[in-house]
């Protein structure tokens, strides 16, 4: 028999907040994210070569500008 852990008890729903996810959560109120992709779209690059999208693009970059951190950090 193998050992519960604690994320499936349903302990995970108090753990406290990270600062990347608070500022994410942040940003997603205040950034009108489908605006921005709509301007972004036509100069967008080759998709295929980003396979990401540009909507994950804009919350990575968000994300390294407000944490100052580099592109192997993120």
């Amino acid at each position: 028999m193998q050992q519960k852990s604690l994320a499936v008890s349903g302990f995970e729903k108090y753990r406290k907040k990270t600062r990347k996810e608070i500022f994410l959560e942040e940003m997603n109120q205040l950034i009108p994210w489908q605006a921005l992709t709509e301007v972004i779209e036509p100069h967008y690059p080759n998709p295929q070569r980003h396979p990401l999208g540009i909507k994950r693009m804009l919350g990575i970059d968000c994300l390294q500008h407000g944490f100052a951190l580099s592109d192997a950090e993120l």
